[in-house]
């Protein structure tokens, strides 16, 4: 039978713990909240100290074209990133050279102005071919570790610093088998199409080249192919293309500022009506700056004498199937990779002996400044005056030929020219990354829910 009076004993005992509980729970809450009461001013200042010590760390401005700004923002803390070179205490300008085994010389420069005016140090990293984006940004981010050592030592943030050393495990000398000769091989092709109109394309590559600091060898070898097609109506046109290239270059280093060597070229092409050509071309070369600034600056004048053996597809406008030609090219070049932007430019002039009216005088120039605080310009452009088309076809060219571009046209110039700028202003500090959504575009796999 039910009991009630034991019911009512149970519920009773029931309603007495839950108020024990509550009065307990309530009472640990109480002291949890006085714990941390207490305990905030201390965290707090804490991270006050440590914030205001890192607004002593230098200020960094980095100047470098295809590095990855977020990894280095990431791996490296112990700084402030400023998006104005002008606020920065520290420059640090990144500029590379290829190697002779195909990899990257990557000089860092850094320049300190401000406050660490007259600071300046210069790190080298040397990524190899194999080498993967990973490897060479982490070898970048070690370089720029050691580099910015000069200047955090120099403020307060230089406490929070640990230094440590990694032992090397001792290598086996290894000997080069391959003498320095570095050896690549690459073939592509691409293919596109819709109903009227189909476009293929097939290219090989082969080159071997072998850099010591006493010579440079560079010998390369490269086939195209290219077909177009297309149907209008019941007509189908097809449009055909191909040319091969060999090109040698070898280099004696004579001293800080000479250097003596020369060209060989073979090409065929039926663009150009070329059956075959070879062209030697012995050349002296010297730069007013010593080659050791090669990556920060340049001034060369390059001299060649030219000789060319041609045999064309087609009789020429003179009547020609075949002529050797003799002639002369030189070659001014200026680059500069400076604070406040890089300037390359170059003037190349060349003729034959046989007839001086037969010239070519090519200009390119290529300008990036960094004119005031957050405005940038840019600039590039050139163009050729042209007066030696020897090769031209002596039956012109049709106008299917001359849409389809099948055939050199003759011309006595041609130009090309772009410019830009750029503003930006707000918070000069760029210290935080957040990758989240990527960098603003509108990437990944978009479903719709109808």
């Amino acid at each position: 039978m039910w009991n009630i009076d034991l019911t009512i004993f149970v519920l009773r005992k029931v309603i007495l713990l839950v108020e024990m509980v509550k009065r307990c729970g309530l009472a640990l809450l109480v002291l949890l909240v006085a714990v941390e009461f207490f305990s905030l001013p201390a965290v707090s200042a804490q991270e006050t100290d440590i914030e205001a010590l890192k607004k002593t760390a230098p200020k960094v401005y980095i100047d470098c074209s295809g590095c990855d700004i977020d990894y280095i923002r990431t791996e490296i803390t112990f700084v402030n990133y400023v998006r104005d070179r002008k606020e920065a205490q520290v420059h640090v300008l990144v500029t590379t050279l290829r190697t002779g085994s195909g990899g990257r010389e990557y000089t860092l420069s850094f320049l300190g102005q401000n406050e660490f005016t007259g600071v300046n140090d210069i790190q080298k990293f040397f990524s190899a071919p194999t080498d993967t984006e990973d490897e060479i940004r982490q070898g970048l981010v070690q370089a720029l570790k050691i580099g910015l050592m000069t200047y955090v030592a120099r403020t307060p943030i230089a406490s929070r610093m640990a230094i440590s050393y990694q032992k090397e495990e001792e290598e086996e000398v290894v000997r080069d088998k391959w003498k320095s000769w570095v050896f690549s091989l690459s073939s592509s092709g691409y293919f596109s199409g819709e109903e009227s109109y189909a476009y293929h394309s097939l290219r090989l590559n082969l080159s071997a080249n072998r850099v010591t600091p006493e010579l440079k060898i560079r010998l390369s070898l490269a086939g195209s192919h290219y077909l177009s097609q297309y149907k209008y109506d019941t007509e189908t046109i097809k449009t055909a293309l191909e040319g091969y290239d060999f090109n040698g270059l070898a280099v004696f280093s004579l001293n800080e500022h000479w250097s003596v060597g020369g060209y060989v070229k073979a090409s065929s092409s039926t663009y150009e009506n070329i059956r075959f050509s070879f062209s030697p071309s012995p050349a002296v070369e010297y730069n007013f700056f010593p080659y050791a600034q090669s990556t920060r600056r340049q001034l060369r004048c390059l001299y060649s004498l030219k000789f060319a053996g041609v045999r064309y597809r087609e009789e020429t406008i003179y009547d020609k199937m075949s002529e050797s030609l003799w002639g002369q090219a030189l070659t001014v070049t200026l680059d500069l990779k400076e604070k406040w932007g890089t300037i390359s430019t170059s003037l190349a002039g060349s003729h034959y002996f046989h007839d001086f009216s037969k010239y070519n005088l090519t200009f390119f120039t290529a300008i990036s400044l960094n004119l005031t605080k957050g405005l940038n310009i840019f600039a590039f452009g050139g163009g050729s005056r042209i007066q030696d088309q020897l090769n031209l076809a002596k039956g012109g060219a049709t106008l299917e030929e001359v849409l389809l571009r099948r055939k050199q046209l003759a011309t006595s110039y041609n130009y090309f020219f772009s410019f830009g700028l750029s503003y930006t202003f707000g918070s000069i500090f760029t210290n935080v990354v957040n990758p989240r959504f990527g960098d603003g575009g509108h990437g990944g796999i978009f479903i719709q829910v109808d």
